[in-house]
């Protein structure tokens, strides 16, 4: 049986498709626009001591990508994760809660939520597997989308399903304070392979924190005669099982409310969840 073609719902929800010719045949480049306030802006009153309200700058995000792909070539397409992600990223950033900090992705796809890192953090890696030309498109990605990116900036390898590190990238682990993630659940086995590397990660030299946006995929089941979303169960479920597991590290796990706010031009529907996994050394 042929492997099913899959194409993200965002154009259900909004038409960012662009009429500029790619640099590879076959794909599609998109913008995104988003809203950018200043970092550290304050309140001002004006002379009749009304509040003075500085508007955020209006900003896109250009991506090249795929517009459809079989299921092990969906990082070629940018999902409704990403934005969330983005936003919260936005959220942090504006607080000063980046500055200082490392950031790696896992599973980074066209790169979108690790250009939003790098306008505030010190460093980003931008990770994924090196499969479907990846690597080329985040650094192709990268060029239409310099002017934000005021980190320093790496794209490294990494495979869910190999966690025998290199030392450059052991050694970009070690370093990174804050792991970020989004849409990497969409498959029992990759999500096995997800939580036994984060796993690693969090316990490789902490403190570490992990952010993770999920969206609950649901499909109707004969066997639960309901409609379920079995990858997210089975993500918490390996979750529950590895949180106990540490030996050099304990773990803090919650579910954070979606009420910051929203930067990306999307639709934050409620099947998007965000979730924050602190790892401490013992």
């Amino acid at each position: 049986m042929p492997e099913l073609t899959v194409t993200s719902e965002i154009y259900d929800e909004y038409d960012y498709r662009t009429k500029i010719t790619p640099s590879n045949e076959g794909n599609v480049i998109s913008e995104f626009p988003f809203l950018l306030p200043k970092s550290g802006s304050s309140a001002r009153f004006d002379e009749d001591d009304d509040l003075d309200v500085e508007r955020p700058q209006k900003e896109v995000i250009r991506i090249e990508h795929s517009a459809k792909t079989k299921i092990a070539l969906v990082g070629l397409q940018v999902w409704r994760g990403a934005f969330l992600l983005g936003d919260w990223l936005i959220h942090l950033g504006l607080k000063g809660e980046l500055a200082t900090q490392n950031v790696l992705e896992l599973g980074a796809g066209t790169g979108l939520t690790s250009f939003v890192a790098a306008l505030y953090a010190k460093k980003v890696v931008c990770t994924d597997i090196d499969l479907g030309g990846i690597f080329e498109l985040i650094k192709l990605n990268a060029k239409y989308n310099k002017k934000f990116i005021k980190s320093q900036f790496k794209v490294l390898p990494l495979d869910f399903t190999d966690t025998a590190w290199g030392r450059p990238l052991l050694d970009e682990i070690k370093q990174a304070n804050i792991i970020i993630a989004a849409d990497v659940i969409y498959d029992d086995d990759v999500t096995a392979a997800f939580v036994s590397t984060i796993q690693k990660i969090l316990n490789t030299q902490p403190p570490k924190t992990l952010y993770i946006v999920l969206e609950k995929r649901y499909v109707f089941t004969i066997e639960h005669l309901d409609s379920v979303a079995p990858c997210y169960e089975t993500f918490l479920t390996l979750l529950d099982k590895v949180k106990t597991e540490n030996q050099h590290s304990t773990w803090e796990i919650e579910q954070l409310p979606l009420d910051f706010p929203k930067y990306f031009t999307y639709d934050r529907v409620k099947d998007l969840v965000l979730w924050k996994i602190t790892s401490k050394p013992i």
